[in-house]
Parts: structure tokens; C-alpha cells; sequence
């Protein structure tokens, strides 16, 4: 039992084997994959991918810090009326990147503010992307939790931190608003200890499998497109961390991304 709770099966990368790739995932054990969109065109890719696989691929609606410069007028309405479709399982990926210099930071916050607004009104939880932003982003994510409604899904399942970089110390703290960490490729890296701490330190109950593909392939094929089959390559060296078996961590995390998107429900129907 795994999942790959962040892939971008809809990218061209995919175009000349998708269909082999997803019978790939399937034979490792994978149960099913969310597909997060980057901007609009990416969000009606996802969606009928989705459509294409119920049960299998689920699809993600939002706009990623780095698209956000290139948005058309309108862009995140139309987002907004196809988020509220019942198709869609959260919000994302959204968020700041502070690295790359493809968005302003001011216009990165005003995007990502207005989609957090569109998450809590249609109650579906965030695929959260930092990239050096932390000293707004955490902010921003502690005023937005503490101001969702008392009796909102999202004050117990407000989302994920997808391709957790941060520290130890501010995972922790983000758990406490509970947030829930992607964690990927980079934790089988060489160069990947800080990765490795992060990953032994938090509870396996706040941990989400993740590949990023095609990006972030898992050591031994970096360097490689990466792919959902991998998924169990990541799997492994957190079972290892935690001193847990495969199926444990396979089986836990598994648990924890169909809480946090409340796919229990469309799993037993659709599968």
C-alpha cells in the first residue's frame, strides 16, 4: 500500500508513455496518485486525468509561485469556478519561491493570499511550495489556520508542505498547526543528512510519500525522470529512519494523505 501524493503525470515529459508509467505505479503497490496543476491549463490537464483514471488519479487546482507573473486577466477566477467543482481534492500547488525571480514577491503573496481564501471557502486542504520564503510563508500560514472557522475540515486538515526543505524546529512548529510534510527524493541523496533529520525527526503520522516527478528522482537513478514507481525507493529509506518496515510506513502514510484529502469515499467507490 503506497501512494505518490505529488506528480506532474500531466507534463509533456509523459506524453510518449504515460499509460506504461501509470501501469508502472500500479505494479509497485501504488494505490493512487495526486496530480497538483501549476496554472490554469495545467488544473484542466489534471482534471482530465482524473477523469481518465477515477480513483486512481486525483487532480489538484492552483496556481504555482513561479506561473504567477503569467497569469491572464481572469486566470484565477476561472481557477476559482473550477475549484469549486467536486472533481478537485485541494488547493495547489500555491505558495512562494523566493529562489527564482520568474514572479515578485509582492505579486507572489497577493496570488497565494487570494488562493488560501479560495481554500477555505470551498473546504479543501493546500499543497503548499516554499522556496526560501519561509520568513512570510510560515506567517502567512499561521494567520491563515488561526482564521479558518471553528468547525472548518481544514483547522484539523489544513494541508501539506510539498518537498519539505525547511528546518527541523519549523516543521514542528508547523505541526502543531497540523501540517502534515512531503517528503521525496532527496532523502536518499548523499548529500541529503539535513534531508535524513528532518525526515527521522517527524512522526511517521506527519509524513507524506511524495516523487515531485518528473523532478527530484530518488537515488540510484538521479539524474533520470523520475516516476511513481519510485515511490517505494523513498519508502524505504524512511522505514529505515524510523526503524519501521516498508509495509508500516507504506501503510501510515498512505493513511495520512487519504485523511488529509478525505479520499476514503471516492477510494471505495471508484477503485
Amino acid at each position: 500500500m503506497f501512494c505518490d501524493t505529488h506528480c506532474h503525470i500531466d507534463f509533456e515529459d509523459y506524453d510518449p508513455d504515460r499509460t506504461e508509467v501509470l501501469e508502472r505505479a500500479k505494479q509497485a503497490g501504488l494505490d493512487f496518485l495526486i496530480n497538483p496543476s501549476i496554472d490554469l491549463a495545467s488544473a484542466k490537464a489534471a482534471l482530465g486525468l482524473s477523469q481518465e483514471h477515477p480513483g486512481f488519479i486525483f487532480a489538484a487546482s492552483g496556481i504555482h509561485p513561479n506561473y504567477v507573473s503569467s497569469m491572464a486577466e481572469g486566470d484565477l477566477e476561472r481557477l476559482s469556478e473550477l475549484a469549486k467543482t467536486h472533481a478537485f481534492i485541494a488547493i495547489g500547488e500555491i505558495g512562494l519561491d523566493y529562489y527564482r525571480d520568474y514572479s515578485e514577491p509582492a505579486q507572489q503573496r497577493e496570488a497565494f493570499l487570494a488562493q488560501l481564501d479560495l481554500a477555505a471557502r470551498c473546504e479543501l486542504p493546500v499543497i503548499i511550495h516554499n522556496r526560501d520564503a519561509s520568513q512570510d510563508l510560515v506567517p502567512i500560514l499561521h494567520d491563515w489556520q488561526h482564521n479558518l472557522p471553528a468547525n472548518s475540515r481544514l483547522k484539523q486538515f489544513p494541508g501539506v508542505l510539498h518537498a519539505y526543505t525547511g528546518s527541523l524546529d519549523e516543521a514542528l512548529e508547523l505541526a502543531e498547526l497540523n501540517f502534515v510534510f512531503g517528503l521525496g527524493g532527496p532523502v536518499t541523496y548523499h548529500n541529503g543528512a539535513e534531508r535524513r533529520a528532518v525526515a527521522a525527526g517527524l512522526p511517521l503520522e506527519k509524513i507524506l510519500l511524495e516523487t515531485d516527478a518528473p523532478f527530484l528522482t530518488p537515488h540510484p537513478h538521479r539524474g533520470k525522470r523520475n516516476e511513481p514507481v519510485y515511490i517505494p525507493l523513498i519508502a524505504a529509506e524512511i522505514a529505515r529512519l524510523h526503524n519501521r518496515s516498508l509495509a508500516d510506513v507504506g501503510k501510515i502514510t498512505t493513511q495520512n494523505a487519504v485523511a488529509l484529502f478525505n479520499l476514503s469515499n471516492r477510494l471505495s467507490t471508484e477503485n
